[in-house]
């Protein structure tokens, strides 16, 4: 039997994740309790309580969770030996402390994924600024890491990336010298020219039940390498969106720990199915899964973290998300133009995130449009985000 979870569900982060996982929390009856930084956060606004204070704040991850009857967490940039802290004294946290340690360094989530026999591209550490010898040693290292990898190649840092952030192509070793910091911060992974990234969703409740969302195809904006727009479904033979949701929950169940978690992958032109990276949370990938599906991704994190019963994942219909990234040159206050002519759109919706302000390149929203295929409700979605534009002042 299931218990009705008249709980706090305290959530780490702040931003439009945690913003849109509110508005099921509230359908269920579940407060909402909110910990960030930024005291004009995504989700201030509509949190139960909101608590102003760093992630990676020990004092202030203590006070969120006596403020909560469980912990969860939109975001992996956490101070995990506090969340691991927590957990051994009893707090609830899903995704476990353990498994958000080992999916925040990226290097540390390929290894575990490749010693579960789950594909990825190969990868190999950066070797050490400090190795002993010389430095004309140091540069032999640092070589024979670019040769045994192979140019291009693309160097991810370890901790902190997204939204391309952290991510840099490598076209020579010149360029792999260049990269900033330590060389440690930083992982080498083969390059995969031409590969498509699908993404899936999975659901793990806290039996160990679980449920798949069918596979959704991202695509990248040409010059920020960020996702862009995505489709439901994505246009993949039966074979390998087989393959897909084979790997995608060989690498869930890896982790033994309840939540929804985003798969991308990588699909090579010779069919290969490869895990690129996991997220322990709702992802970009799956927004419109609140018009498309019968179960969106945050009420299905919900229900995970909760103990509730999963909820289905059948598709509705076809659909399509635009993210709406904030235009201009400039940070300040948010402007918005052109709203009543996305509006105006049949089987459109509009979601913004309430952020105040606006600085290139911000994601300050999305929409979402339904069709009756992918290419029609992708057209229907950027008209609308054609039409709107958000910044720092007014489009001329």
């Amino acid at each position: 039997m299931y218990n009705h979870p008249t709980m706090r569900l305290g959530v780490i982060g702040g931003g439009q994740l945690g913003r849109m996982l509110i508005a099921p929390a509230r359908e269920l009856g579940v407060a909402v309790n909110v910990l960030d930084p930024d005291p004009e956060a995504a989700a201030a606004e509509v949190a139960d309580r909101f608590l102003v204070g760093s992630l990676t704040d020990p004092e202030a991850l203590a006070e969120l969770a006596s403020w909560s009857d469980l912990l969860t967490y939109e975001i992996e940039h956490i101070d995990v030996s506090a969340l691991q802290s927590l957990a051994d004294r009893g707090v609830v946290i899903r995704p476990s402390a353990r498994t958000l340690a080992t999916i925040q360094d990226k290097l540390l989530q390929k290894r575990h994924l490749a010693r579960h026999g789950i594909p990825v591209p190969e990868f190999l550490e950066m070797p050490s600024d400090d190795e002993p010898g010389s430095g004309a040693d140091e540069g032999a290292h640092l070589s024979d890491a670019g040769k045994q990898i192979g140019y291009p190649c693309v160097a991810k840092a370890r901790r902190g990336g997204y939204d391309g952030r952290g991510v840099v192509v490598c076209r020579d070793e010149a360029e792999l010298r260049a990269l900033p910091g330590p060389r440690l911060h930083w992982y080498l992974e083969r390059y995969l020219a031409d590969a498509a990234e699908p993404a899936m969703l999975v659901a793990r409740g806290v039996r160990g039940e679980l449920r798949l969302y069918q596979a959704f195809e991202m695509m990248f904006h040409p010059e920020r390498n960020i996702c862009d727009a995505v489709v439901l479904p994505a246009a993949l033979p039966d074979a390998v969106q087989r393959r897909a949701a084979e790997i995608a929950v060989a690498a869930v169940e890896s982790f033994e720990t309840a939540g929804l978690f985003a798969i991308e992958l990588f699909l090579t032109g010779d069919g290969e199915v490869l895990v690129n990276e996991i997220a322990p949370r709702p992802h970009n990938s799956g927004h419109l899964t609140i018009e498309a599906c019968v179960t969106s991704q945050f009420e299905q994190h919900l229900r995970a973290v909760c103990g509730l019963p999963l909820g289905s994942t059948e598709l509705l219909s076809p659909g399509a998300m635009v993210n709406l990234l904030a235009g201009g040159r400039s940070e300040g206050p948010v402007a918005i133009s052109g709203l009543e002519e996305a509006l105006a759109l049949e089987r459109v919706r509009v979601h913004l995130y309430g952020k105040r302000r606006a600085r290139p390149g911000r994601k300050m929203g999305h929409v979402t449009a339904l069709g009756a295929d992918t290419n029609s409700a992708l057209e229907a979605a950027r008209a609308a985000a054609d039409s709107l534009w958000i910044g720092a002042s007014e489009r001329v």
